[in-house]
């Protein structure tokens, strides 16, 4: 190797945290994101409350660089914090730290991926050559640095699925696309005028959708429609005071309410396959009406500037393949989940990880805590500390549904 370098792809909580454990360890990353600021896809939602608690959402590296420097005031740790005040109070200020900030390179792009004089298929003396990881800057041009490993964190928020039932955008998705929305409006701020007094659908099950659902309902005169791929609103309620974070179960219980109450149209077994452009509305199969459109219907990874290299993933959920069987939503609840580290996140390409929520691929259940315990042990692999690598360690709070049976969830 020529370079002791490690690229984080992604200054994201997840990403962020892999440049605190490499600094913490005397390494040298060079931390790619592609915002004007650190965690542009957290800004995207900034008015949305999590439903993790502070201490959930903190990277212990991060904390003690930031003690070191002497300039921070930890939060409340039970308290709910909007992604908003994570940038403010944590994000934004571990990334101007003296250490990190000259780790970092806004307005980067990272456009592809391969290993020194390599390509794809050539095999001999590959694992001790340098990745070659390609960006654009700020002004277009085109950029490289080379790098001993790869850590991508770059997340999955621009990346949204498609309305589809099939997995492909349904027939008038793509021309209607100035009436959809993908994840999470900021219904009761700069969207308000969008939705008031209109007819909306809500396509999802998850937490995107209980947000944007009961947002909705504090609008004069908007009418609720949502749809279901299931049946089964157990899982989508969630399990209440039973769930071992309150502020997940209180969003469960309230759109449960919400939903009891009338305050919404409900359409279970409902899969998109048309949307049809009825002039002043559209119409979603024998959904008509319909002003605007708000897609909760999750997100999926990208590899497209991972094609140059050997990646082995899980043929469904496009998470590394020794990962998939631990996350499938088939089985798991995020509670179920048993503590992973740097082995289930490797691929046959030595020295490249994918780490945070796109780790998980088409998988719901991540949590940001999830994302730290990764990085933790790729970072003391790559230090070759193998004993704390290898002692990965995690609790996860219950949503008080779990199922580790086959066929429990949805």
């Amino acid at each position: 190797m020529t370079t002791d370098r490690i690229v984080v792809i992604g200054a994201g909580p997840v990403g962020l945290a892999a440049a605190a454990h490499l600094i913490e360890r005397g390494l040298t990353p060079v931390v790619l994101e592609r915002g004007a600021g650190v965690a542009d896809h957290f800004r995207q939602y900034a008015h949305v409350r999590l439903f993790s608690p502070w201490r959930y959402n903190l990277d212990q590296a991060a904390i003690r660089l930031l003690f070191k420097n002497g300039h921070w005031t930890p939060p409340v740790l039970e308290a709910l914090p909007t992604a908003g005040e994570m940038l403010e109070q944590y994000l934004e200020l571990f990334a101007a730290l003296p250490e990190v900030a000259p780790t970092l390179r806004l307005n980067a792009r990272v456009t592809a991926i391969s290993r020194e004089g390599f390509d794809k298929v050539k095999t001999k003396g590959r694992e001790n050559s340098p990745f070659v990881v390609r960006y654009t800057n700020s002004s277009g041009a085109t950029e490289e640095v080379l790098a001993r490993a790869v850590i991508d964190a770059s997340g999955t928020w621009s990346q949204p699925n498609p309305l589809g039932a099939n997995g492909l955008p349904a027939l008038g998705e793509v021309e209607n696309r100035d009436r959809i929305f993908y994840g999470i409006p900021d219904i009761l701020g700069g969207d308000r005028a969008r939705y008031t007094g209109r007819r909306v659908l809500v396509v999802g099950s998850g937490h995107s959708a209980a947000n944007s659902l009961l947002a909705l309902a504090e609008l004069a005169g908007t009418q609720i429609v949502w749809a279901l791929r299931g049946n089964d609103l157990s899982r989508v309620f969630g399990g209440g005071t039973a769930d071992a974070l309150p502020g997940r179960g209180q969003l469960g219980s309230s759109l449960r309410s919400l939903q009891e109450r009338g305050g919404l149209e409900l359409v279970t077994n409902f899969g998109i396959t048309k949307i049809e452009n009825a002039g002043d509305t559209l119409t979603v199969g024998p959904i008509t009406g319909i002003h605007e459109i708000i897609a909760a219907t999750g997100q999926r990874p990208d590899y497209s500037i991972a094609s140059e290299l050997r990646l082995k993933l899980d043929p469904w959920l496009e998470s590394s393949e020794a990962l998939g069987p631990l996350i499938d939503p088939n089985l798991h609840s995020c509670g179920t989940v048993r503590p992973h580290g740097h082995r289930e996140l490797s691929h046959p390409e030595p020295g490249f990880y994918v780490a945070g929520v796109k780790s998980y691929g088409r998988a719901p259940t991540f949590l940001m805590a999830t994302g730290y315990e990764q990085v933790r042990s790729i970072v003391a692999a790559l230090a070759g500390d193998v004993g704390a690598a290898e002692k990965v360690s995690l609790i996860l709070p219950e949503t008080g549904v779990c199922n580790t049976q086959a066929g429990g969830c949805c």
